[in-house]
């Protein structure tokens, strides 16, 4: 009787088209991929290039380093970090601020825009205490890196619905990479 209600459950779930979030392949278009973030001087690289190469490798794309040998080329640029005071107490020390965190990312094939240039960015708010300094300052870093892999995943659900709501001429254009 288990057996048989785990089996409907299973095949209810498949018939509703439920699967689990990065459990999809990619487009073809995205088999053989180049990300080139383009900014200053950077020490190392921004976890949003991190999070974004390591979800399309886990997805199945091979990642290549050079552009010339990638037919497909993520662009990332303007990598914005900002932080916002929210709020300031009656000593006029600031209370809670606001971190947002944006990028523009387009899609090119054979030096061809696939997908126009766009931006996306998220937000997240956090409260502020001099006595906990040090947590604090802790806590802001690992916020921006929890948002840069947030804006990864979001940038690649914009392009993978975006390849998906290509016109079926242009799609037909499109040479996947082998």
């Amino acid at each position: 009787m288990r057996l048989l209600l785990i089996l409907l459950l299973v095949s209810t779930l498949a018939a509703c088209g439920f699967r689990l979030v990065n459990s999809g392949g990619l487009p073809p278009v995205l088999s053989r991929v180049h990300i080139d973030m383009q900014l200053g001087y950077r020490v190392s690289e921004p976890p949003v290039e991190t999070a974004l190469r390591a979800k399309l490798v886990r997805r199945g794309a091979k990642i290549v380093a050079k552009s010339d040998k990638a037919e497909t080329q993520i662009r990332l640029s303007n990598l914005d970090e900002r932080r916002e005071t929210l709020s300031i107490g009656v000593d006029g020390k600031a209370l809670e601020y606001r971190l947002l965190i944006g990028v523009r990312y387009e899609l090119l094939q054979n030096g061809k825009v696939l997908l126009p240039a766009d931006t996306i960015s998220v937000s997240r708010d956090y409260s502020f205490q001099l006595d906990q300094i040090l947590q604090k300052e802790l806590e802001e870093q690992q916020l921006r890196e929890y948002i840069q892999n947030e804006l990864a995943e979001l940038v690649l659900l914009r392009i993978t619905s975006g390849l998906a709501a290509l016109p079926a001429q242009a799609a037909a254009q499109i040479v996947p990479a082998n």
